[in-house]
């Protein structure tokens, strides 16, 4: 996420922050110097689509006359974005503070500005709908609001060239049986905010991971792979059940009293590490090693700095995230007319102190474990899953009221008069059904569309205007 936090060396080997770690002191010190006051908060999201073929559904290649490559560079030729390359091939695109990056099928990710309000938020997603939309359809591209490759099987997409993806597929396999399908198949949208103080930042992070399972119930979209319908609502969120359990999840400690900055950075330090990044190339001799055995006793000379102990950060995936900022990660992709209302959602309740503390009323009495429970329901029968005998469609409704109390408290307006609350409604309406978006595409997959791609393709493809 650009403009929070440390420079991004995973995507564009930056070398920054040198300076040797001599105590964990140093990593717990650096969480609560992220800290921001309540009127520099913004709100960030990351917006990852897959692209296919506008005849087919199959996956477009990275490589090739109608692949993700010559996608970007048309783009960047046609609307003044800037190539980012690595080893002769353009792998993203930056301009203005906002880059477009690639996923390792060749999703394509926007990584937006963090932003005041969601009207700008809206005024950014609307461009980057607008552009990707015209350069796709004049390759024969389309791209897809969904949360997974419908058409394409894992071994027929094309991985993106990018050294730090070799690695990382590498040691999945080593790990888990979907790590694979996680980075080649599935998409998602994530949103990204501040805190004040480390009680501010940990009560985000035991919230939201409560959350994480109505979340994904109330975004689930992906229940067509592999060409038909695949048995879930969220394959995506059932994907990351085992891709790599070390470093996904829930993490139960978050659940506890006594969590803290320094329990987070404890549990990171026991992660295994992918890479390390030296002079510009990735380093693989520390892969698999954890960070506290790198930190404890170095590795042939080399001593761990802070810019080790960032690039690690970014390769931790819980279903809530700490790095400068709360990252949340349970829902899978949208279509454009929804993309908003997950940072709206996300907005109402947790900027708002009154709604953060209702929204932790809701969950607070919530074990880990049953967390975990619920997430291995909720990817199957989305808000029909229950937990505690109430239905998830309950909660989230009232997830939702929380969250349009805190944004008619907030008054963001936009220019049409309206605040922002208005993103929130197309939510509210599918949530008072029971009907996640995967629930409506299945559902149409087999009496409307016939099960042919075509009638998918209608529905869920970005529009140019």
């Amino acid at each position: 996420m650009h403009g929070y936090g440390p420079p991004r060396v995973t995507d564009f080997r930056a070398s920054g922050t040198t300076i040797p770690i001599e105590r964990v002191d140093q990593l717990v010190e650096q969480l609560h110097a992220a800290a921001k006051p309540r009127d520099q908060w913004r709100i960030g999201t990351e917006y990852e689509a897959v692209v296919v073929n506008a005849s087919t559904g199959t996956a477009a290649p990275y490589s090739g006359e109608q692949g993700i490559e010559r996608l970007l560079a048309v783009w960047s030729e046609r609307f003044g974005w800037e190539p980012t390359r690595e080893d002769g091939h353009i792998v993203g695109l930056a301009r203005r503070g906002v880059r477009v990056t690639l996923e390792p099928g060749g999703q394509v990710e926007l990584s937006g500005a963090p932003c005041e309000n969601l009207h700008q938020s809206r005024a950014e997603l609307e461009t980057h709908v607008r552009e990707l939309a015209t350069v796709a359809e004049t390759l024969g591209l389309a791209v897809l609001g969904l949360g997974m490759q419908p058409m394409s099987g894992v071994d027929d997409i094309e991985w993106v060239p990018k050294e730090r993806y070799r690695i990382m597929r590498a040691y999945m396999q080593q790990v888990g049986t979907r790590g694979h399908r996680m980075m080649k198949q599935t998409a998602t949208v994530q949103v990204n905010i501040d805190f004040d103080n480390e009680r501010d930042a940990l009560r985000k992070l035991r919230v939201g991971m409560a959350l994480s399972p109505v979340l994904n119930a109330m975004f689930a979209n992906s229940s067509i792979s592999e060409g038909g319908p695949n048995g879930l609502l969220s394959y995506r969120g059932w994907v990351w059940f085992d891709t790599d359990r070390a470093r996904c999840g829930l993490l139960p400690f978050a659940f506890e009293p006594d969590a803290s900055f320094a329990r987070y950075v404890q549990w990171a330090l026991d992660v295994p590490m992918y890479f390390l990044l030296r002079a510009g190339r990735y380093r693989t001799e520390h892969t698999g090693m954890p960070f506290r055995q790198f930190l404890q006793a170095g590795w042939d000379g080399e001593q761990a700095t802070m810019d080790d102990w960032q690039l690690h950060l970014t390769t931790l995936f819980p279903e809530v995230r700490l790095k400068g900022y709360v990252e949340f990660r349970a829902a899978d992709s949208q279509p454009p007319e929804r993309m908003l209302a997950l940072p709206a959602l996300v907005k109402g309740v947790f900027y708002d102190a009154d709604c953060l503390e209702a929204a932790m009323d809701l969950v607070k009495r919530w074990s880990a474990a049953e967390c975990q429970r619920l997430y291995e329901e909720v990817v199957r029968q989305g808000l029909r899953a229950r937990l505690r005998g109430i239905e998830v469609r309950e909660l989230a409704c009232e997830l939702v009221g929380i969250a349009e109390e805190g944004l008619r408290r907030q008054a963001a307006m936009g220019d049409d008069g309206e605040d922002e609350r208005a993103y929130l409604q197309p939510l509210r309406e599918q949530v008072l059904r029971g009907q996640c978006p995967a629930l409506e595409v299945v559902t149409r997959w087999e009496r409307d569309w016939g099960g042919r791609v075509a009638g998918l393709l209608r529905r869920t493809a970005f529009r140019p205007s």
